[in-house]
């Protein structure tokens, strides 16, 4: 289950601030997919949430790695 979280944190991360350089510098997305995920007129608060939420994940993920390591 963590490696799980951890890829998919990774993915929303990665993606989040691909989508913020996209939008704003140039037009390169790294996983073109996760443009979909966000709504056409709410693309930079969109980008911002899929990396907070990309953040949230890798936390949880490293607390279940802590948590497993005790047992």
């Amino acid at each position: 289950m963590k490696n799980f979280l951890g890829f998919v944190s990774f993915v929303l991360i990665v993606g989040g601030i691909s989508g913020l350089l996209a939008d704003h510098l140039w037009g390169l997305h790294v996983f073109g997919f996760v443009r979909f995920l966000v709504p056409a007129d709410h693309q930079t608060v969109g980008y911002f949430a899929m990396i907070g939420l990309g953040v949230l994940l890798a936390l949880g993920a490293a607390l279940l790695d802590r948590l497993g390591d005790g047992d």
